[in-house]
């Protein structure tokens, strides 16, 4: 296994491809974990992170919109949930480049 913190750091990055073209920040990422968490020392939990991360930010989405219509807070979680998915993958890809730890908050550990 090689140690490669730029792959590392575009995977957290490619994140926000979900800007532009609404689910690539999910396809990328899982298609750079499949292919390179045998090769790459620290893809697999990088790619589990980040999968983990993307899905709960999903799962916060769909029960935001109902809450739309009831009160009206939905609205101001989806601008939290953007402002999120936003901040902490350039966050963590500024961390994994230093050498540290990242992590998502309020991420629902699905893969393990």
């Amino acid at each position: 296994m090689r140690e490669d913190r730029q792959l590392l750091m575009l995977t957290h990055l490619s994140q926000l491809l979900d800007l532009v073209t609404g689910i690539g920040g999910f396809l990328v990422p899982l298609v750079i974990w499949l292919t390179q968490k045998e090769k790459v020392l620290g893809m697999d939990a990088h790619g589990k992170m980040i999968l983990n991360f993307q899905i709960s930010l999903f799962i916060y989405s769909i029960i935001a919109i109902p809450l739309i219509f009831l009160f009206g807070l939905g609205i101001l979680i989806l601008i939290g949930i953007g402002i999120i998915a936003i901040v902490f993958p350039i966050l963590n890809a500024i961390k994994v480049n230093n050498g540290e730890i990242p992590s998502y908050p309020m991420s629902i550990n699905i893969l393990k």
